[in-house]
């Protein structure tokens, strides 16, 4: 069975790209904001691995973590946040709040596709 990811961006573009890119290996499921991501989830959804942008309208990438990871049930998916922003500082804020990793855009599909692979290769 294919493992499922998450992939919440306000961007077409971006959620088109890694649909495209990803369900070649993966089951995807996107969603345009942390809101519409965590109704999903909670509506009983649980993905292998979620990838999720920082700066999203409605709840941002940040809020998207700590209501993941306050959560008893999602507590343990594994989070790739994606970035327009290449700042050392937003990057701390992230894999503080509880993120699995971080990539700034433009990214390289492949190389977030190998990202996704070692985290759940981890779980």
């Amino acid at each position: 069975m294919k493992k499922k990811i998450l992939v919440i961006d306000d961007e077409l573009s971006i959620r088109m790209l890694l649909d495209n890119f990803l369900s070649k290996t993966y089951d995807v499921i996107t969603r345009n904001d942390g809101m519409e991501g965590l109704k999903w989830m909670e509506e009983g959804n649980m993905p292998d691995l979620v990838v999720a942008d920082i700066q999203m309208p409605n709840l941002d990438g940040y809020d998207f973590i700590k209501n993941v990871r306050a959560s008893g049930f999602f507590k343990d998916v594994p989070l790739i946040m994606l970035s327009g922003i290449e700042s050392s500082q937003e990057k701390v804020k992230c894999l503080k709040l509880g993120a699995n990793d971080y990539m700034v855009k433009p990214f390289n599909p492949e190389e977030l596709s190998i990202r996704i692979e070692l985290l759940l290769a981890r779980k």
